[in-house]
């Protein structure tokens, strides 16, 4: 069933602009973070600190609604200062800001894993951060769209909520609710999950559910830069017991095995034969991003035709759903995790009130309702 999509809404206009700290041990970076994030007039800077321990004495205080925090500091470092932070604010959203250098992709996931709602691979030295366009547009994005998220699920209004607000039952998305698609009753073939902003931690959880019971090929798109997503396919490997890797061009999908897509290729299938291929590609940036998730469902919409269960996990945006468009077309299966469990609404959301889904659940009744789909059960 083909379902017109609504527009997508943009956040009500905030009642003060986001409450922002940056945490930095170079001045420089500092100040040109602090430009950036004071030309939006959605944003205010509200404290710039040298270190993790001047940050944890100044959290309580300014009452950040996001902090982005640098991984390597004097006095305490990122990964210390991130519990803190968050015990002194509950619902504070936490960008972690690193290089890209597999010790800091490694740092970066295990933050995520302890309670930070983010990352953003910064450029190495100040002199690529004064031409780093696409990184000054992503950090602004993220930092209002978290900022809109805390205020969601805190009820907050800017001015320094207390840490008792109730969670505001306010959507992102205007309208009625959702109308779910009649699922039909036959077996999938393979699965296709796509996410971003809070990806990595709801990938981790379903996989520790699903982990020695899937039968089928399993492809994932997270939207992460290069080394980033060789260590995310390491963490999940480590989960599942191995039989997930990095995917290269021209591998052979296998039943049990995962593939995430490599940062900065879109990660396609093909059929070839009586096979099923990985097919990497740097085609052009859908929705800003590369890897992308509209192009995984696409090609394998043509590929597996109704044998298809895509699913949305948590992310910003509205990547995937014209792919999950194409999945639906195609009489395959669509689930996306609810409001309640996201990070970020925007991905799982934009597919949600499209009327393409099959079921929309939190992120613990992913995993039973893949297994129920994949073997042509109600979710």
């Amino acid at each position: 069933m083909s379902v017109a999509t609504r527009p997508i809404p943009a956040a009500a206009p905030a009642a003060a602009p986001y409450r922002v700290m940056v945490v930095d041990d170079s001045a420089v970076i500092r100040g040109l973070v602090g430009r950036w994030l004071g030309a939006d007039p959605a944003v205010q800077l509200v404290a710039s600190c040298p270190n993790g321990k001047v940050a944890v004495t100044e959290v309580a205080r300014m009452r950040p609604e996001v902090v982005v925090l640098d991984i390597e500091m004097p006095e305490m470092d990122g990964l210390t200062a991130l519990p803190k932070l968050i015990a002194a604010v509950p619902g504070l959203k936490v960008i972690m800001a690193s290089t890209l250098t597999l010790r800091n992709a490694d740092i970066s996931l295990r933050a995520l894993s302890a309670g930070a709602a983010d990352y953003i691979p910064k450029p190495s030295s100040t002199a690529e951060m004064t031409g780093a366009d696409i990184y000054k547009r992503e950090l602004v994005e993220k930092v209002k769209a978290l900022g809109a998220a805390f205020r969601l699920q805190t009820g907050g209004r800017g001015d320094g909520p207390s840490p008792a607000a109730p969670r505001k039952a306010t959507s992102l998305y205007a309208g009625g609710p959702i109308v779910l698609r009649k699922l039909l009753p036959q077996r999938r073939q393979v699965l296709a999950i796509g996410s971003s902003t809070g990806g990595p931690q709801a990938l981790f959880a379903l996989f520790r559910e699903l982990k020695g019971k899937l039968e089928v090929p399993v492809l994932i798109t997270q939207h992460m830069p290069k080394t980033f997503t060789t260590i995310l396919a390491e963490h999940l490997r480590r989960i599942v017991g191995g039989n997930c890797e990095e995917a290269k061009d021209g591998m052979a999908l296998k039943p049990g095995h995962l593939y995430v897509a490599p940062g900065d290729f879109h990660m396609t299938v093909a059929q070839q034969g009586a096979e099923r291929l990985i097919k990497l590609n740097q085609d052009p940036p859908e929705n800003f991003c590369r890897p992308a998730v509209d192009p995984m469902f696409r090609s394998l919409s043509k590929a597996y035709g109704h044998g298809v269960l895509a699913v949305v996990l948590t992310g910003m945006g509205q990547d995937g759903l014209k792919g999950a468009r194409a999945v639906a077309e195609g009489g395959g299966a669509l689930l996306a995790q609810d409001e309640a469990t996201s990070v970020v609404w925007g991905m799982p959301g934009a597919v949600a009130t499209a009327g393409l889904c099959n079921a929309v659940l939190p992120v613990d009744r992913v995993g039973g309702a893949i297994l129920k789909v994949l073997q042509g059960a109600a979710p």
